[in-house]
């Protein structure tokens, strides 16, 4: 037996028949809420982005969001515009990406990364991708700290520190044996050149301190 199909659900059926084709940009954007686009992750979401930049500025700047597209560094992102600007008309409008606290470790370990970074850039000539192995980057952690001799420990934390930061997309795994990272370059949107030094100066001055302990840490917008 079956039933009529209700007011309601006529409605719903009725708002759904008028939902318009998505437009061609349209992966983009979803791709884009998803967080930090890279050219050489995704070939064909970059050329939507290159091609249709100005239908999408305009699509995200109604729900208060900026399109960011650094070609030079091949990745475009979303900030949220009341992040960048003091007008208040965006004072309304919801966070759409988390503000989400790091920790002391993940925070270090992506001053450090940007460290490196800085770098490669200024160094390195000759590659696109800034890699460093997790033994080189362990010699680097353990000076930090100084109480905990384990090794396995502090490789531990280390991992899941990278970890965490592959959430972000910051870091990408190069290879498993023996384990290497790619550094990403939305590290550079995330911690400016102008703000590195004093977030290492903080970092080096907690350093002593037991990592196990509680820190007032920096946050990163989780896009």
């Amino acid at each position: 037996m079956t039933y009529p199909p209700s007011s309601d659900t006529d409605r719903l059926l009725q708002a759904n028949e008028a939902i318009r084709p998505p437009a061609e940009w349209s992966p983009a954007a979803v791709r884009l809420l998803q967080g930090v686009v890279y050219y050489d992750d995704h070939a064909k979401v970059w050329d939507l982005i290159l091609r249709f930049q100005t239908p999408l500025r305009e699509y995200f700047s109604k729900i208060g969001l900026a399109l960011i597209v650094d070609e030079p560094d091949g990745m475009a992102y979303l900030r949220q515009v009341n992040d960048d600007t003091d007008a208040t008309e965006f004072d309304s409008l919801p966070r759409l990406f988390r503000r989400t606290p790091l920790g002391y470790e993940a925070s270090l370990l992506a001053v450090l990364l940007r460290d490196l970074l800085r770098q490669f850039e200024e160094e390195d000539l000759q590659n696109q991708r800034c890699v460093v192995t997790q033994r080189d980057l362990l010699d680097l952690w353990r000076a930090f700290f100084v109480r905990q001799p384990d090794e396995v420990k502090l490789n531990r934390t280390l991992q899941s520190s990278l970890r965490k930061l592959e959430d972000l997309k910051f870091v990408k795994q190069f290879e498993d044996e023996p384990p290497s990272w790619e550094i990403r370059r939305i590290l550079k949107a995330r911690i400016p050149i102008s703000e590195l030094e004093s977030l290492k100066a903080i970092l080096v001055a907690r350093a002593p301190k037991d990592p196990l302990n509680d820190h007032q840490t920096p946050q990163t917008n989780d896009e």
